[in-house]
């Protein structure tokens, strides 16, 4: 294993503390609580939260800050948060207009908030939490029952965080993420495994002329392991398990996103983009934003994602809408 880290059971704390050191205008936070959150948090506005496990950034802390995220908090590298940093993590990010709890839905993650929001629900915390789950490849894995949450997370991040800036209500805003979620679909494919710090080897093994079509962002398993294709037929297999699985329709004006998984030059996110565009473009789609870049990652994973969702002019002006966090593709 080569990586850029220390002791590796501090490896969590010690980048978050990079974060905040490189923000530190922006953003301040409890570490103890792997916990993040914007400095000036306005109580007239619903707050947003969320947290899952490390290993995905720049989701979820790096995802902080107005017009997105009001607070979040990490587990170790693949792992939930633990009940208590969730608990803090919305106390501290709570205000008058209430907070909306976003979860991934993985079995780890949605234990951890359920109990978090049944601890602050109890001290008069208004709240409400919603289950994010875009990806198309499996209906149950080794970590969910039901379709996991991965990066279509964004979207959600996104449109929800810019409702809340603008002044809506608590029901209006948990409206505008299960329009996100009902609207959005995901798929990936991985060329390679990745190594947690603290397990210091792959989390799977896969030949050199493999690919894992499908995988989760914790690497696990997805719909079949087969050759490595070229990347306009890979692209081709993704856009056409997403396109057709909610359906998007010709004339549908849509969101792209083509994610890396932390292991993936720049260059080849475009040429997988490239053919989506053109694959798009054939179905009668009109591609209204786009986005290419690293989103939600699996640590170092060689790997791409294909995202689309179905806008509307709501929703097209929320994510049109600003926003400014640690991670300045948002």
């Amino acid at each position: 294993m080569k990586k850029f880290v220390n002791d590796p059971a501090n490896f969590v704390p010690e980048f978050m503390a990079g974060v905040l050191a490189a923000n530190a205008d922006l953003l301040e936070g409890n570490l103890e609580f792997q916990m993040i959150k914007r400095k000036t948090i306005d109580a007239s506005k619903v707050a947003i939260v969320q947290g899952s496990g490390s290993g995905h950034e720049p989701a979820h802390v790096m995802a902080v800050g107005p017009g997105m995220l009001t607070a979040a908090c990490q587990g170790p590298v693949f792992a939930a948060p633990p009940v208590d940093a969730c608990y803090e993590t919305i106390k501290a990010a709570a205000t008058d207009a209430g907070v909306l709890v976003l979860v991934n839905n993985y079995q780890g993650d949605r234990m951890a908030w359920d109990m978090a929001c049944e601890m602050a629900e109890a001290e008069g915390i208004k709240l409400k939490q919603f289950i994010i789950n875009d990806d198309v490849a499996v209906q149950d894995s080794l970590y969910t029952v039901g379709r996991r949450g991965v990066a279509g997370n964004f979207f959600v991040m996104k449109a929800a965080g810019a409702a809340a800036e603008a002044g809506a209500d608590l029901d209006a805003v948990y409206a505008v993420a299960e329009k996100v979620n009902a609207n959005v679909r995901t798929m990936g494919v991985a060329l390679t495994s990745c190594i947690p710090p603290q397990k210091g080897d792959v989390i799977f093994d896969i030949g050199d002329d493999e690919m894992e079509v499908g995988v989760g962002i914790h690497g696990e398993p997805g719909r079949e392991r087969t050759k490595i294709k070229p990347a306009d037929d890979i692209t081709k297999l993704l856009y056409d398990a997403v396109q057709s699985d909610l359906p998007f329709s010709s004339g549908d004006r849509v969101a792209l996103m083509v994610n890396g998984l932390g292991g993936t030059p720049p260059a080849e996110l475009y040429v997988v983009y490239n053919k989506a565009a053109k694959l798009a473009a054939e179905t009668g789609l009109t591609i209204a934003r786009n986005y290419v870049g690293e989103y939600c990652t699996a640590i170092e994973m060689a790997g791409v994602s294909l995202t689309m969702l179905k806008l509307d002019a709501e929703l097209e002006e929320l994510l049109a809408a600003p926003a400014e966090t640690a991670c300045r593709i948002f």
